[in-house]
C-alpha cells in the first residue's frame, strides 16, 4: 500500500508541474492564468481581457475537448498585477507556483517585460493580447508571444495619418514614461520627422498624472496643429480635457492605449472628430464571428467589449489548439507547436515568427466620432 501511494504521490507531482490536476471526477483540470490590471487606472482594459479569457474557456469546455488522451476542463486563475512591473513579477510567480499551464497577459508593456522572464525560466507559455512594446519579443524567450500589433507598427501608422492624410506639419508629443508609452511615442517621432514633419515639443508625465497643464501651457506656446498621447487612455482623457480648458485648437492622436470607449465617457467627449488612435487587430464588427462575439460577451457578463477582449479570447483559443496538435498540455510540448505551425482564429489567420510575433498583424485607425471610436483606415 506504500508503494501504491508513493506513485501516487509521485503522479500528482508531475501533473501539477504542468498545469494540470487531478479531480474525483474523470475530467483532468488544466489551469490558464490571466495576468492584468484589475484595479487602478488601467481596470476596466484588465476586467476587459480576464472575460475574453474566460468566455473562451466556458467555450472550451463545452467542447469537452480530449488531449493526450484525457478529457480536460480549463480553469481560469485571475490575478491582478496592478498595472506596476513589480507586482506583475510578484503574480507572475504566484501563477507559476500554482502550476498554470499557460498565462494570457498581461496588458502593460511594463508589466509583461520583467514577468515574460519568470514565466519563460519555468517553461510556461506566456501570450499577451495587448502588450505592443517591441522589447518583448526582442528579449528572445522561446515561451513567450504576442498576439498584437507591435509599437513600430502602430506609432508608425498615426505618424503617416497625421502627416499624410489630416496634412498636419507641427506636433507636439507627451508621454508617460511607461515601456509603452515611451515606446510608441519615440517610434511616432522618428516617423514624422522621416514624414516631413516637424516635432515642436517632447514633454513627459507619468502614468498617475492627473494635472498637464503646465505641460500643455508649454506646448500650446509652440502652436502643434496635433499632440500624440503615449500613455493610457484615463490620462488621455485628462490630457483632453485640459487642452480644451488652455485653447489648444489642436487634434490628440495616439496608439491602442488611448483606443478605449472609456476615453470618450472620462473627456467628456471633449475632442469629438478631433481624436484619433491605432488599434492592433481589424474592427470587431468587420469579422465573420466579430458580431456574434459581441453578442455573447454581452449577455454572458452584461457589460459592452472595451478593447482587447477579442485578443486576449483569440489567444485563449490558440493555446487550447496547440494542446490539441501537441496532444499535450504540457508547456515544453504545445510551444513548439505554437512556433512551427499556423492556426485560425477569430481574429484572422495566426502564425508567429521565431520571435513569437504575430505574423502580418493588422492595424486600423479609429476616430472619435459622436462619442464613439469609428474604424476609418484597416490594414
Amino acid at each position: 500500500m506504500n508503494r501504491i501511494a508513493l506513485m501516487f504521490a509521485v503522479s500528482t507531482i508531475a501533473a501539477s508541474a504542468f498545469g494540470i490536476s487531478s479531480h474525483a471526477s474523470a475530467d483532468t483540470v488544466v489551469k490558464i492564468g490571466a495576468a492584468g490590471p484589475l484595479t487602478g487606472s488601467s481596470a476596466q482594459s484588465g476586467k476587459d481581457d480576464e472575460r475574453g479569457v474566460q468566455l473562451a474557456i466556458n467555450e472550451l469546455n463545452s467542447r469537452k475537448l480530449v488531449i493526450g488522451g484525457q478529457s480536460v476542463k480549463f480553469e481560469l486563475v485571475s490575478v491582478d498585477d496592478q498595472g506596476d512591473p513589480k507586482v506583475g513579477v510578484n503574480v507572475a510567480q504566484k501563477l507559476v507556483d500554482d502550476g498554470v499551464a499557460a498565462v494570457i497577459g498581461h496588458y502593460n508593456s511594463g508589466v509583461s517585460i520583467p514577468a515574460a522572464r519568470v514565466y519563460n525560466d519555468a517553461h510556461i507559455v506566456m501570450i499577451t493580447g495587448a502588450s505592443s512594446n517591441p522589447q518583448l519579443t526582442k528579449l528572445g524567450f522561446p515561451y513567450v508571444y504576442r498576439l498584437a500589433t507591435n509599437d513600430n507598427v502602430m506609432g508608425g501608422r498615426m505618424a503617416d495619418y497625421a502627416a499624410n492624410v489630416l496634412k498636419f506639419k507641427r506636433a507636439a508629443v507627451v508621454d508617460d514614461r511607461t515601456a509603452y508609452g515611451a515606446g510608441v511615442a519615440d517610434v511616432f517621432v522618428k516617423t514624422a520627422e522621416k514624414d516631413g514633419m516637424t516635432v515642436v515639443a517632447r514633454e513627459y508625465s507619468t502614468d498617475k498624472t492627473t494635472d498637464f497643464k503646465g505641460i500643455l501651457t508649454h506646448i500650446k506656446a509652440q502652436n502643434p496643429q496635433v499632440v500624440f498621447y503615449g500613455g493610457y487612455y484615463a490620462q488621455a482623457a485628462m490630457l483632453a480635457r485640459q487642452m480644451v480648458d488652455l485653447g489648444i485648437n489642436a487634434v490628440l492622436v495616439g496608439g491602442d492605449g488611448i483606443c478605449s470607449p472609456e476615453f470618450s465617457k472620462l473627456s467628456n467627449n471633449v475632442l469629438d472628430n478631433k481624436m484619433f488612435c491605432a488599434q492592433g487587430g481589424a474592427p470587431l464588427d468587420s469579422l465573420p464571428e466579430g458580431k456574434s462575439f459581441r453578442s455573447k460577451f454581452k449577455s454572458t457578463f452584461s457589460a459592452d467589449v472595451d478593447t482587447y477582449a477579442p485578443a486576449f479570447y483569440a489567444a485563449t483559443i490558440v493555446v487550447a489548439n496547440a494542446m490539441q496538435k501537441a496532444n499535450s498540455t504540457s508547456p515544453e510540448a504545445y510551444s513548439k507547436v505554437m512556433r512551427e505551425q499556423s492556426f485560425t482564429s477569430m481574429l484572422g489567420p495566426v502564425k508567429f515568427d521565431d520571435q513569437g510575433d504575430w505574423v502580418d498583424a493588422p492595424v486600423t485607425v479609429y476616430k472619435l466620432s459622436g462619442g464613439n471610436l469609428t474604424p476609418i483606415v484597416a490594414k
